[in-house]
């Protein structure tokens, strides 16, 4: 009996560390997390210029030979851009940065 007693002390000893030690990883990974969000949306904002310039070349391109096409062309480089910065507040809002 004082086996099976000395056993249960030592599983709930052993779960409150490792709780501790779960705790303390969650708290380091999500402020390492927070440290990559800056950039990342950065980059997001960044590829999204780029994608809008070469959209707008596009476009223009479209428009000066006479395409019949030019609206939906204008329509998916805006969305695409429209996104890409939208995501890139998003990101930032949701982490809290």
């Amino acid at each position: 009996m004082k086996k099976v007693k000395s056993f249960f002390i030592v599983v709930l000893a052993s779960t409150k560390l490792v709780l501790a030690q779960g705790a303390l990883g969650i708290d380091a990974a999500s402020s390492e997390l927070i440290t990559y969000v800056d950039p990342v949306a950065n980059m997001i904002l960044i590829v999204g210029a780029i994608v809008g310039l070469i959209g707008g070349v596009r476009v223009y391109i479209k428009w000066n030979s006479g395409d019949q096409d030019v609206q939906k062309a204008i329509m998916g480089w805006f969305g695409s851009c429209l996104f890409l910065i939208v995501v890139g507040i998003v990101i930032k809002a949701f982490f809290g940065v």
